[in-house]
């Protein structure tokens, strides 16, 4: 008998591109890749690339996978189903690792790229009163949550910008982020000194794309180097923790990612480094989703390629969301950089941390990390007998 020229993996549910109708998809290998196969009566088939590692993806799925943490509360009910019921609804099978607040959609730049297409057209802040409603909201639903996102919008220009910071510090928020696209941190030194005295517990977010005027253009609608530099230059001169966020796009500055890890590594400030491919909806003309969709197991690849840093084992999936996101943690101390992921067995990963980003305050994974690095020769001596 004939075969097919595929191995077929799964049978998922996923929505029609075009008119978001529910249907079913299959889930095949071929060609050394993962492809979504899907078919809506009205607009036909449609062929979606997945991943490009099948032993990565297969690994993802079915070694890091945990029970769900869900949120004390749910705040919408099931009406019509995933995904046509929008907020926190009980047929969510994960409680908000990261919950973001938006509290404004203005903007003092206007990326082509922006999801939520903020900008200066769209002036107009939320009232401090919602957003500290918001934040309760968020307190009841997480208890301690993990980690709190203020976002837009950008953020740094509401005019109630460290109000809200005080919301957030008021309440038993574990860790604060800020993300901004950097202009106002890099023209206003004061805004940045007076960041740095939340400093515990607060982190700035820091969009940074490209070293390159092209993709930069492509991607914020303006070239934005010394911006950037400037604004890290601050965030260095008052050591305010920092995360530098790169929008990939495929073929534009995806060549870059080593480049940017490196930098990153350079920086005293920085203590992170987020890859965010985009994910094209309809702005991009003339997208292929079956070749040019730039795929996490790309990402990691061009990552362990591009920088000498981390092996495959220091790359590895999140539990929460194995087939969408990938971390790798290291320790940097005096301009030497150890991997520390490949270095946790399994089991810890699965039992220990709710959130990735606080990971290293999990007291599983700071007890296997202190018995990795202890030098003492007894149970009663050196790390080990630290309080």
């Amino acid at each position: 008998m004939p075969n097919r020229p595929y191995i077929f993996y799964d049978q998922t549910l996923c929505l029609c591109s075009q008119c978001l109708r529910k249907i079913e998809g299959k889930i095949i290998f071929q060609d050394e890749k993962v492809y979504l196969l899907k078919r809506c009566p009205q607009h036909g088939h449609e062929r979606v690339l997945l991943a490009t590692d099948i032993a990565y993806y297969k690994m993802a799925r079915e070694q890091f996978l945990k029970p769900p943490d869900v949120p004390y509360q749910f705040n919408t009910p099931v009406l019509h189903g995933c995904p046509y019921d929008c907020g926190l609804c009980p047929d969510h099978e994960q409680h908000s690792c990261l919950s973001i607040v938006e509290v404004t959609d203005a903007c003092n730049l206007k990326c082509p790229i922006c999801y939520a297409e903020s900008g200066p057209h769209r002036p107009g802040f939320r009232p401090l009163s919602q957003i500290e409603a918001m934040l309760d909201a968020i307190v009841r639903n997480e208890g301690e949550p993990d980690v709190v996102q203020i976002s837009g919008g950008e953020p740094t220009i509401h005019p109630d910008f460290f109000a809200i910071i005080d919301a957030a510090r008021a309440r038993p928020i574990r860790h604060l982020m800020v993300n901004t696209n950097g202009v106002k941190i890099a023209r206003d030194p004061a805004f940045v000194e007076r960041l740095a005295s939340y400093a515990q517990g607060l982190e700035i977010y820091l969009q940074f794309d490209s070293f390159e005027s092209g993709p930069l253009e492509q991607l914020r609608g303006e070239d934005l180097r010394s911006i950037r530099m400037k604004a890290l230059e601050n965030l260095n001169r008052f050591n305010v923790s920092t995360t530098l966020v790169c929008t990939l796009q495929k073929g534009l500055n995806d060549h870059e990612i080593g480049r940017i890890v490196d930098f990153a590594l350079e920086q005293p400030c920085v203590r992170g480094v987020t890859l965010q491919p985009i994910q094209a909806v309809g702005r991009i003309d003339g997208h292929d989703p079956a070749k040019d969709r730039l795929t996490l197991t790309e990402v990691r690849s061009q990552l362990l390629a591009q920088t000498d840093v981390f092996k495959p084992e220091d790359v590895l999936p999140v539990p929460c969301h194995p087939d969408c996101i990938a971390m790798s943690y290291a320790l940097k101390l005096e301009g030497q950089v150890v991997p520390l992921t490949g270095l946790i067995p399994l089991e810890a990963l699965l039992d220990g941390p709710k959130n990735t980003i606080s990971f290293e305050k999990d007291p599983t994974i700071r007890e296997h990390m202190n018995r990795l690095f202890s030098t003492d020769h007894s149970p009663q001596s050196g790390a080990t007998a630290l309080k």
